[in-house]
């Protein structure tokens, strides 16, 4: 009995802190589904007496989520994946490639961009955005999202190709193989599991992505999710019930990625904790 008791604790504990995340989800869900602000006033963590599934359309159409929406899902999946294709090409050559001491001295400065704050460097994406002629267009985000990302998405491909056994690569090259075909045909189909979870982080980080998206964006039409949803606002004033409608929209696809991707998230995270 008390061993037993021991076991239940951990996943008592578990379902306690499961419920805790999801408890602001669920509160915005209600929401979502609820009539207007006044109902949400009264019963905010309670279920709606009548569900209003209006709020997604009106969100979806008049609040110009649909636009936002598509913008935020186009850039952020264009960024992640230029940034895995320049990332893998990169730890291919400095981990699988014999390049002398170069291999560690561009290995390091992918390291030391990793130690600067990318608010840091606010003002001088501004400044070259500008003088390349791209503000207020999708590019100045697109490219500071590739370039903020490649150094984490390097250091984790380089360490997982780093696992890969030598052996394979040297039958490679016996059966003809030179580096580009060792690399497209050996070392990217090992590495899928790595770049998956590599592009998960990257597209969170490029979907949440406040800061630049609010200042390099000045057009409405423009404006990447987050940013529309601070311009989420009636007239007179916000409708919490639509706004919680948006903020679903902006989970959705992260949920999705999350149901076809999850094993192959698992695979990237485990890989290399066992030889053999």
């Amino acid at each position: 009995m008390l061993r037993t008791l021991k076991k239940s604790i951990p996943h008592v504990v578990l379902l306690a802190y499961l419920l805790v995340i999801l408890f602001p989800f669920l509160f915005v869900l209600f929401s979502s589904v609820k009539k207007d602000n006044n109902e949400i006033a009264l019963n905010p963590f309670g279920v709606p007496k009548e569900f209003v599934f209006n709020n997604y359309v009106e969100a979806w159409v008049n609040a110009k989520i649909s636009t936002y929406f598509f913008n935020s899902l186009y850039i952020s999946i264009f960024s992640s994946v230029v940034t895995i294709i320049l990332g893998a090409m990169f730890a291919f050559a400095v981990t699988r490639m014999r390049q002398g001491k170069w291999n560690g001295i561009l290995f390091s400065l992918v390291l030391i961009g990793m130690l600067i704050p990318n608010n840091a460097l606010m003002l001088p994406i501004y400044t070259i955005v500008r003088k390349l002629g791209i503000l207020n267009t999708h590019w100045a985000l697109i490219i500071p999202y590739i370039a903020n990302a490649i150094p984490f998405t390097i250091i984790i491909l380089a360490a997982f190709m780093r696992s890969l056994p030598r052996e394979i690569e040297e039958a490679a090259v016996v059966d003809g193989l030179k580096a580009q075909g060792i690399f497209a045909r050996i070392i990217v189909p090992l590495t899928v599991p790595a770049m998956v979870t590599v592009f998960i982080v990257n597209f969170l980080g490029n979907w949440n992505e406040f800061l630049l998206a609010n200042y390099f964006l000045s057009n409405d039409e423009l404006r990447t999710l987050p940013v529309g949803m601070v311009q989420f606002r009636d007239q007179y004033q916000m409708n919490y019930a639509q706004m919680s409608a948006g903020i679903v929209y902006s989970v959705v696809p992260v949920i999705v990625i999350y149901a076809i991707l999850q094993e192959k998230i698992i695979e990237g995270v485990t890989a290399g904790s066992v030889k053999g």
